[in-house]
């Protein structure tokens, strides 16, 4: 059942991408929805596009990073929220700002 809500949610998205291929919400949330389906490399690939359209789109950084560490690109997730950091700073998007450099921190952590 859940599957099927996800599926159909996913044609949705889709559809909405096709109408406005431009729409950077749309993106997100069709990059988000492929993570929650495990469709991981789909998901990257959204993201990646996303990034490169609308640098200054700042909910993708932390999510587009924490995929990157999911696939074992760590130093990719790194630069991601680095890059986030600067851009969450430039807008005053201090909430993103704050979940970015938990992110760093903790892969600081890690790395010990």
């Amino acid at each position: 059942m859940a599957v099927e809500i996800r599926m159909r949610r996913l044609e949705q998205l889709m559809s909405y991408h096709e109408e406005d291929p431009d729409d950077s919400f749309v993106r997100f949330a069709l990059a988000a929805e492929f993570v929650k389906l495990n469709r991981l490399e789909e998901a990257l690939g959204v993201f990646a596009a996303l990034h490169r359209h609308d640098p200054s789109y700042v909910g993708l950084y932390y999510h587009y990073g924490k995929l990157l560490q999911r696939m074992g690109q760590q130093e990719q997730a790194r630069s991601v929220f680095q890059e986030g950091v600067q851009v969450s700073t430039r807008l005053a998007d201090f909430h993103a700002r704050a979940e970015l450099q938990s992110a760093l921190m903790e892969m600081e952590v890690g790395d010990d």
